[in-house]
């Protein structure tokens, strides 16, 4: 007898996609030692993403372009014109704006960029409304709906002592490209995996066509591993009419796949429900693959 779908459980259905992905896509790199990781992925054309990179020098790659689709990957860095950040963490493109990204740097604030060719110039910048003692953020993403936008961001998190912490808020751009907050609403949350004390529960956060938040999570015992990873389907949101943001998170999540060895950073849904998932394995590289959970 066939059982209907929504009889089939949370777990089972993370568990296949978990397999299916591990067995279809490998690692490739996508950048060597330490200054080549990949914190953070925004998609912007068939077979190209934008990447970030945490580097915190002066002259050091902030940006580069992505071919994941290339035998071998192609990364090629982009000159930064503007005030030059220290410690990016993520990157998503502007629904509806085509070259148009919001970057965050580690410490809360964001970079407004346009990406032409082989040059990013900043817009603007500004820091977001929310910040709490010992924020550390690695994770944003936007949803768009009717025009209107919303924005997800989050503090890590370190350890079974401190959850990370997911906030949300109404997003509109200023006319003169100033990222503006509307009201800030927070959830506490706590990754399945990894576990450890060196765990950071949200290390970037995507949004599916379906309003599916996916977060990845990674545990860094220092620049040569060992590493762990995880992605995870970590709830809901919503944007409604009235431009209101909810969100609402899974009481009991349940990792869509497990990386050991591996630190993802980055993820971020493509076009066609792969997600794009990215490394930053500190002195080993950067490292790119695709897995199936943007159609979930």
């Amino acid at each position: 007898m066939k059982l209907p779908l929504r009889l089939v459980s949370a777990a089972v259905l993370a568990a296949l996609l978990a397999g299916s992905a591990q067995a279809a896509a490998p690692w490739r790199e996508a950048g060597s030692g330490a200054r080549g990781g990949v914190s953070g992925l925004a998609h912007e054309d068939v077979g190209t993403a934008l990447v970030v990179h945490d580097n915190k020098r002066p002259g050091q790659p902030r940006l580069s372009r992505l071919a994941y689709r290339t035998d071998p990957v192609t990364v090629t860095p982009l000159v930064w014109e503007g005030a030059e950040p220290v410690d990016l963490e993520a990157i998503e493109a502007i629904p509806g704006r085509p070259g148009e990204y919001l970057a965050l740097a580690a410490r809360g604030i964001v970079y407004r960029l346009k990406a032409e060719g082989t040059t990013a110039t900043v817009v603007e910048y500004t820091p977001l409304p929310s910040i709490g003692d010992g924020d550390d953020f690695e994770g944003f993403a936007l949803v768009a709906r009717d025009g209107r936008l919303a924005a997800l961001w989050a503090d890590r998190g370190a350890g079974p002592d401190r959850p990370a912490t997911l906030y949300s808020a109404p997003l509109t751009l200023a006319a003169w490209g100033e990222p503006r907050f509307g009201a800030v609403t927070r959830r506490a949350f706590t990754a399945p995996h990894p576990a450890d004390a060196e765990a950071r529960h949200i290390s970037d956060i995507t949004v599916t066509d379906s309003g599916r938040i996916l977060v990845s999570s990674a545990s860094d015992a220092g620049d040569d591993g060992p590493f762990d990873s995880a992605v995870t389907d970590a709830g809901q949101v919503v944007l409604t009419a009235a431009g209101r943001v909810r969100v609402s998170l899974v009481a009991r999540p349940v990792p869509l796949g497990t990386f050991p060895g591996r630190k993802v950073e980055a993820v971020e849904c493509l076009p066609g429900g792969d997600a794009l998932l990215g490394t930053d394995d500190e002195n080993l590289g950067g490292h790119v693959r695709t897995a199936p959970y943007c159609g979930i």
